[in-house]
């Protein structure tokens, strides 16, 4: 998959989810790595994106490929019907990956009768979440399209360095295109990787370094104290300022941040 744009002619004004900003005026996503990242604070729509993608290529709405259809909506994904994918070689394979519903995959595999043979031979249910994401990422991944929606909900920070590894292995051997919408620094990193950042209402093209997941957990990290002092002072919430300069609250106080901090991220002042 090469592009994903919007069909102007089926785009519903003022209802969900045409009112995201990033879709006004048009969509125009060029996926030229074999790894996209979506990243964007919660409620920016990376999710609503990747099901509308996934419903566009005919993968389960709730999971799967396209042989996995279950709990469907009858009237399908509104943005889905909306896109219009272009390929340089159309793929039959691959998978459709939602963390919060892959339960309930797990359980229409165990209604079906799966043998699990596609998953390392053992029930999904019979392993724990982290056990269950990565028996999927080793077993069932090969060739194909692969829409992951935070793939590293259930993983510890070392299964998520097996995961880059599977993630490796497979673009590496050329067969394999992911889209990935994730809020994991680790992940983010992953060599050669395209990430689309779908915060300020637009998509555009960021490095790992220039995103928020990746400076706030650098920033907590380093000095974790700065940003209990702020919670615990009145319970505030630290947001970024539209300048992203210092630490907004919301009381509607600004702190500067001191100099070291000054880099764009949610800052906490020294004090």
């Amino acid at each position: 998959m090469t592009h994903v744009t919007l069909r102007q002619d089926r785009v519903q004004p003022d209802v969900h989810p045409f009112t995201v900003p990033w879709l006004l005026p048009s969509l125009d996503l060029q996926l030229s790595a074999p790894v996209t990242f979506l990243v964007g604070e919660n409620g920016t729509g990376k999710s609503t994106l990747l099901e509308a993608i996934a419903w566009s290529v005919g993968f389960g709405a709730q999971g799967g490929n396209r042989d996995q259809s279950f709990a469907e909506n009858a009237d399908g994904h509104a943005l889905g019907r909306a896109l219009r994918l272009s390929w340089r070689q159309k793929v039959s394979g691959g998978f459709f990956l939602r963390a919060e519903t892959f339960f309930n995959f797990a359980t229409y595999l165990e209604d079906v009768g799966s043998p699990f043979i596609a998953y390392g031979g053992k029930s999904l249910h019979q392993q724990s979440h982290g056990e269950a994401f990565l028996s999927l990422f080793q077993h069932r991944f090969e060739d194909g399209l692969y829409l992951l929606d935070e793939p590293e909900a259930a993983l510890s920070p070392q299964r998520q360095l097996a995961f880059l590894r599977i993630l490796h292995e497979l673009t590496a051997q050329k067969i394999a295109q992911f889209v990935i919408a994730t809020h994991s620094p680790m992940l983010l990193t992953f060599p050669g990787a395209t990430i689309f950042s779908l915060d300020a209402g637009k998509i555009r093209t960021v490095t790992y370094q220039e995103t928020d997941h990746f400076q706030i957990k650098r920033d907590f990290l380093n000095a974790p104290e700065r940003y209990y002092r702020h919670l615990q002072e009145g319970g505030t919430e630290l947001q970024r300022t539209t300048s992203g300069r210092g630490l907004h609250t919301d009381d509607g106080q600004v702190s500067p941040p001191p100099a070291k901090y000054e880099s764009g991220a949610r800052n906490c002042r020294e004090s």
